[in-house]
């Protein structure tokens, strides 16, 4: 059984050369393939990368891509250039012990799961971070149907049929977790231990965080065109009760005289809500003229494998 770990690496020189280290020695014994993904990183990631590389030409296969397309892009891009019957998903910071990845991959085996998240019993992620995981668990328990008592953690093991199902998708931007869902409902879930950061600092800023949000509201779901058109009778309602109201108090006091103050209400009220739903509307169709013009999910400059040849994204030596 080949175990790939598929790890994104943005701005881990410091703490990508000892993790792929003690992930060789705690999975000695282990057919193990390390699947480094260099996702465009400004500091010297991909020196780093390349030496590990030749100093495990057997066990490390490292792409390259062309410039920084993010997590989930990275990840895929790990996941299509990985052989694993199995495939474990982590990040290079050591917050995932390397040697907590058997337990999810052995958890897999055991239940017959297509895949196995991770669960902590405390996180220790930067509170920006947590409450950017909240916010998508939220949303992913509105719009995709995750189950309520799954934490949709990054540290996963998928298995060779989900891999397979999941990397057919060649959207610009993929959202990992919204793929597994819509493809399984066999899900486990392995308590593991949660660490400290050890070097540098999370890259999700809140400029990522909503983009990633964004990608699972409308890439996955036409639930937020169907809540803004609940939404749209809703506030139609209301301003018919309201008309009818004037109406009346206008009957019952004819020297009543109208105030500004309520009209200007109404027009700001109906004016941001078409502004909203106006700008829903053009999220869906950019995203779809993204898709017609085949903007890429990620672009590979060169892969070092064990071959010791390079590729580019096309497979050509």
């Amino acid at each position: 059984m080949l175990v790939s770990v598929v790890i994104p690496v943005y701005n881990g020189a410091k703490s990508i050369g000892p993790l792929v280290d003690r992930l060789i020695d705690e999975l000695t014994g282990t057919d193990l393939q390390v699947v480094l993904v260099n996702d465009g990183s400004p500091d010297n990631s991909h020196e780093v990368c390349s030496d590990i590389f030749h100093k495990h030409p057997e066990k490390v296969r490292y792409v390259n891509l062309a410039r920084n397309f993010g997590e989930h892009n990275a990840v895929m891009a790990g996941l299509t250039h990985c052989d694993g019957d199995y495939a474990v998903i982590m990040d290079d910071d050591f917050q995932n012990p390397p040697e907590e990845v058997m337990r999810l991959v052995q958890e897999a085996e055991r239940g017959g799961f297509d895949v196995v998240y991770s669960y902590y019993q405390e996180k220790r992620h930067h509170w920006l971070r947590n409450l950017g995981s909240d916010l998508n668990g939220w949303m992913a328990n509105f719009m995709l149907d995750k189950p309520r008592d799954l934490y949709l953690s990054s540290f996963k093991c998928l298995n060779r049929f989900l891999i397979d199902e999941i990397t057919k998708y060649q959207g610009p931007s993929p959202y990992i977790d919204g793929l597994i869902l819509r493809c399984t409902d066999k899900i486990g879930k392995a308590l593991v231990r949660h660490e400290e950061r050890q070097e540098g600092r999370s890259g999700y800023t809140a400029r990522k965080l909503i983009r990633l949000s964004l990608s699972m509201f409308v890439n996955f779901s036409v639930m937020p065109l169907r809540v803004s058109f609940l939404l749209g009778v809703a506030v139609s309602l209301a301003g018919a009760i309201m008309a009818v109201l004037v109406v009346v108090e206008k009957l019952l006091q004819p020297d009543l005289s109208a105030g500004w103050a309520s009209l200007a209400l109404l027009i700001l009220l109906f004016s941001g809500l078409q502004l909203c739903i106006l700008g829903l509307m053009g999220e869906y169709i950019g995203r779809t003229l993204l898709n017609a013009n085949r903007q890429p999910q990620f672009v590979v400059r060169s892969v070092l494998q064990r071959d010791d040849k390079k590729r580019d994204e096309h497979g050509a030596t």
